[in-house]
């Protein structure tokens, strides 16, 4: 047999901290009992892939940690080599935010990171695109349907006119009419519509359907001095649906035209605004894809790039350890603020941050949302966080930055987009097929058996940092050159290639009329 296949059959665990009292298996699809790793201890049961195992004895009542963290107590006494499943873990507290500390640890600056580029589309504004899209916002449901009819037409007739143009999306999503627009909360979504619509991969072409009786008015919608932009269904001077579709086509092709003008060129990485989620995350995640995602964050950070990683019930958590990373006393009262926020937002339908864990993630190998956070926050890397934003606030700064969004795949890549996000890098250990049309997505699997079962949705396999082939470091590295390839339009990410991509979803915790 060879070496390295033997080496990798061999029974392997890994523990992260020397606190820690668990260790995650890591041989595909498991350990059966007797299985006897290098250090003497002995498996009493089976263990999946991904789950935990007891190092030690640990007593009833005594925290279990991983990480160098507690994640939880034992209900009841846990022995060496025993499985460390949910049912054996009570949920500990989570972290009162009136006692934290901040910015009592904030990283030094990172050393600068020089002469790395992409090649993008520069707009007016000075900011840069990966793509080149014409993006059709609207301002209420109603006209979805004639969206899209359009839209078809559009690709159909006019895209093929204009071959500089990647493509054109609708923004489509459902609000805009019953609802309370003037609530306290309805800053969220319009927010986030107004500030899609000037996304850098969209090239500042604004175009806006409405109906034309909406709460939502589509000026909203239009930046001041943008003249033109609109086409309202309800406009008596259209005579039936053709002439409507028609408007919209003559509306399109006038932006397709100067779209059509833009022209890839060399850029520092600098100009990248680059966002960082996680999906059908596993034990695995904290473990392989979100250390080299962190390592690749650093790395954009110290090349000057717009770096931004999201999800509330995904860090709140593991918040102790984002607040004494701080710049400013500023920016860890907002991270504060936004975690207050959403534990109120919850609290008001009934729920808590327990909820955030799917079946999914248990069975993956993560007992509970205080596991999961502490994998899910080391995507955001070792340096200072130097900025908070609101959902679907725009993003003015460069650095690394907390983009509070529900960790709602869909809800999350929406607010990003509206952050200015022009590339996602998203990790996932169980496998999704989520895309979105308006920015590459480059998906990283947690574990080499999924990026070989899913080779063609799968853009780069961190797993081979928990077999020991790659380190953090030599996978971070081949993730950043990745991360500057698909920027440039060298390399298309899978979502791209098969055109699958999710729709955009707004977040709106208003209430609906």
């Amino acid at each position: 047999m060879d070496q390295d296949v033997a080496a990798k059959e061999q029974p392997r665990y890994i523990k992260l901290n020397e606190r820690d009292n668990v260790a995650i298996v890591v041989n595909d699809f498991g350990l059966p009992a007797g299985a006897r790793f290098a250090s003497g201890l002995t498996l009493r049961a089976f263990v999946p892939q991904g789950h935990k195992t007891a190092l030690v004895d640990v007593a009833e009542g005594e925290p279990i940690i991983r990480y160098g963290e507690i994640i939880g107590y034992a209900l009841k006494p846990i022995l060496a080599g025993e499985w460390v499943d949910e049912a054996r873990i009570r949920m500990p507290e989570a972290p009162a935010l009136d006692k934290l500390e901040i910015s009592t640890a904030v990283p030094a600056p990172l050393p600068p990171l020089e002469g790395f580029t992409f090649e993008g589309y520069r707009n007016p504004d000075g900011s840069v695109g990966t793509k080149n899209i014409l993006g059709i916002s609207s301002s209420v449901q109603c006209v979805k349907g004639t969206m899209e009819y359009a839209v078809k037409r559009i690709r159909a007739e006019l895209l093929p006119k204009y071959p500089n143009v990647d493509d054109v999306v609708p923004l489509t999503h459902a609000y805009g009419c019953g609802v309370a627009i003037s609530a306290p909360d309805a800053v969220v979504p319009i927010r986030t519509l107004q500030n899609l619509a000037l996304n850098p991969n969209f090239g500042g072409e604004i175009l806006v359907v409405g109906l034309g009786c909406e709460k939502l008015a589509p000026e909203r919608l239009v930046p001041e001095g943008v003249n033109d932009a609109i086409v309202r269904m309800q406009d008596e001077a259209f005579d039936g649906f053709g002439a409507i579709v028609e408007a919209i086509m003559t509306q399109a092709e006038a932006r397709l035209k100067v779209l059509n003008t833009r022209k890839r060129e060399t850029c520092p990485a600098s100009d990248l605004v680059i966002g960082l989620q996680c999906g059908g995350s596993d034990a695995f995640s904290g473990v392989t894809a979100n250390p080299a995602v962190g390592f690749a964050a650093d790395l954009l950070v110290r090349a000057g790039a717009t770096v931004m990683f999201s999800e509330v019930t995904e860090v709140r958590d593991a918040i102790q350890l984002l607040t004494r990373r701080a710049i400013n006393e500023d920016v860890g009262r907002a991270l504060v603020r936004e975690m207050a926020w959403y534990d109120s937002y919850l609290a008001r339908g009934g729920a808590d941050r327990s909820a955030n864990t799917t079946p999914g993630n248990k069975k993956g190998g993560l007992a509970n949302i205080v596991e999961k956070s502490l994998g899910s926050i080391v995507k955001s890397g070792s340096s200072a966080i130097a900025g908070v934003l609101s959902p679907g606030e725009k993003a003015t700064q460069k650095g690394m930055l907390f983009a509070a969004t529900p960790a709602s795949d869909f809800i999350c890549g929406t607010l990003q987009l509206a952050s200015g996000m022009t590339l996602q890098v998203f990790t996932t250990g169980r496998g999704t097929p989520y895309g979105l049309a308006a920015a590459p997505v480059i998906k990283v699997a947690t574990r080499s058996e999924l990026a070989r079962r899913w080779k063609d949705l799968i853009d780069f396999d961190a797993g081979k940092i928990a077999t020991g082939e790659k380190t953090i470091e030599e996978t971070g590295w081949d993730l950043f050159r990745l991360i500057l390839d698909v920027a440039s339009g060298r390399t298309k990410p899978w979502s791209d290639r098969w055109g699958i991509h999710n729709d955009l979803t707004l977040f709106n915790p208003a209430p609906v009329t």
